[in-house]
């Protein structure tokens, strides 16, 4: 039985301030509605994770939680990892692998360069650098999630706020 993971990049936030943590960014209300049409896309297509995990940046969880209340996936579930902040891509393969096997989706929402290697690790295609609130959905056959690895899975689709009209 096949498993899916989607990836996810924060959408837009604020830009750095000298006052402010990087860690601490806000979502910009256009990111807020980039978020809110990736959600909408995903529940057009009848996506529900099994289980959302986020960093912990607010930017992150922020996009987390509107593509949750979009697909009809209750906010209050997320779960919250702080590794995926600056833990690297090793952070966020070992919250992938860690997931328990009767999951069969799971939704992972991070940052940058993180993601973009992430996908392109798991499948061995070109990602590129994902654009911010862009999803990559991942397949993989004959894995559990414990099993998964560089090259294990493959592209089943990659889609961004800007390919979406903005109805």
């Amino acid at each position: 039985m096949p498993i899916t993971l989607f990836i996810v990049r924060h959408a837009k936030a604020e830009d750095r301030a000298v006052f402010m943590a990087d860690h601490d960014r806000q979502l910009t209300s256009d990111g807020i509605m980039a978020a809110a049409r990736i959600g909408r896309y995903l529940h057009e297509k009848a996506i529900v994770p099994d289980v959302l995990i986020s960093s912990t940046a607010p930017r992150a969880k922020d996009t987390a939680k509107v593509i949750a209340e979009q697909i009809g996936f209750d906010p209050a579930t997320i779960q919250l990892n702080n590794l995926l902040f600056d833990g690297g891509p090793k952070a966020y393969l070992a919250a992938i692998n860690a997931l328990p096997d009767h999951l069969k989706s799971a939704m992972i929402v991070g940052h940058n360069p993180d993601v973009s290697y992430l996908a392109e690790f798991l499948t061995h295609q070109s990602i590129g650098s994902m654009s911010k609130g862009a999803v990559v959905a991942v397949t993989f056959d004959d894995v559990n999630w414990s099993e998964v690895s560089g090259r294990t899975g493959r592209v089943a689709f990659q889609i961004a706020p800007r390919q979406l009209s903005q109805d």
